[in-house]
């Protein structure tokens, strides 16, 4: 990352993932002609009885079948801006806790958002021993918070507010929205993947292969179609978060002035972040905790380069992992 503004870096952000949200559309209906074209060779779908043939006839149809697909993915966009907490909640495990439940966690999150007049997001937290957190919702009713129970018994008092300031700054640049978005075109482009390759899957093949000499072709232009847009749609995804942990992690510096207490929660949470779900899910983590890949097709910056960005260009010191003080709980 290279030594901008905050601000202008956010701004940039802000462009790139509308451009990048631009191109799921174009994906959607790659992904439709790739599925009826499957479909042919498959046998499932009568064919024209060649290969030039059936690729005209799946553009014809494209024209028909895109307004169909425009409004299952409103209907699919619908249910994701009403239930996608609930469904988050049902995937992590997550559930809500009260000033009562959680008082200094609370009074932590309650601090900052009054240090920056933003209305207090709900809180949740995860009841496993992995140290993550994220930040969810598409508007200012919806947003919140989550930790896990293992990032609140490790961090200490700083660390943690840090990590807290982490998830408001991504809310604070509308992140959340963005990858929630994101992650809900997603879901329809893996869905209709899935419809494709289970069509083709139990497609009658050898009954057709009579009528349509070039059915195996067809099948290998969908396939490469289908995984193209594939593929894409996980590039975006991944794009749409490694980008903003570099800003967020600024953003937590600017809050808290503090930049040694996020780079102490790195260091913590390196190597102990994973939790199960579903990689769309996991790319809002503050670490997607997946190891043992390559960096290229990674969600998440590595955490040795966000720590060496805080070194460079917020000041902070990399010290050496100390263990919480026990004041008032396990962080104090």
């Amino acid at each position: 990352m290279g030594p901008v503004g905050l601000y202008t870096h956010i701004q940039a952000n802000n462009t790139r993932s509308a451009v990048l949200l631009v191109g799921f559309p174009v994906l959607l209906t790659g992904l439709i002609w790739a599925l009826t074209v499957g479909l042919m060779g498959a046998g499932v779908l009568p064919s024209s009885g060649s290969v030039a043939g059936d690729l005209a006839r799946a553009t014809q149809l494209l024209v028909v079948s895109l307004p169909l697909a425009v409004v299952v993915s409103i209907v699919w966009f619908a249910i994701a801006y009403f239930a996608n907490q609930t469904i988050i909640d049902l995937a992590t495990g997550a559930r809500p806790v009260s000033r009562q439940d959680e008082p200094e966690l609370y009074n932590l999150l309650e601090n900052l958002c009054i240090s920056r007049g933003l209305p207090m997001p709900s809180l949740r937290i995860i009841e496993s021993e992995a140290l993550n957190a994220f930040a969810t919702g598409l508007n200012q009713k919806q947003y919140s918070v989550t930790v896990t129970r293992g990032l609140v018994l490790t961090l200490t008092r700083p660390e943690l507010e840090a990590v807290l300031a982490h998830e408001l700054t991504h809310i604070l640049n509308k992140d959340v929205r963005t990858m929630v978005i994101a992650a809900v075109f997603a879901g329809i482009i893996t869905l209709l993947a899935e419809v494709m390759f289970r069509g083709m899957r139990f497609g009658r093949i050898g009954s057709s292969s009579d009528k349509n000499k070039g059915a195996g072709l067809l099948l290998i232009i969908a396939f490469a179609a289908a995984a193209i847009g594939y593929i894409l749609a996980i590039v975006i995804r991944m794009m749409l978060s490694r980008t903003r942990e570099f800003v967020a992690d600024a953003g937590a510096v600017e809050l808290t002035k503090n930049p040694d207490a996020m780079i102490g929660a790195l260091r913590k949470i390196s190597g102990k972040a994973h939790i199960d779900g579903p990689d769309s899910i996991r790319a809002m983590f503050l670490d997607d905790g997946k190891e043992g890949v390559m960096d290229l097709f990674a969600s998440h910056p590595p955490i040795e380069k966000r720590i060496e960005a805080l070194v460079k260009y917020a000041g902070g010191q990399d010290l050496p992992l100390t263990e919480p003080e026990a004041v008032s709980g396990p962080w104090g």
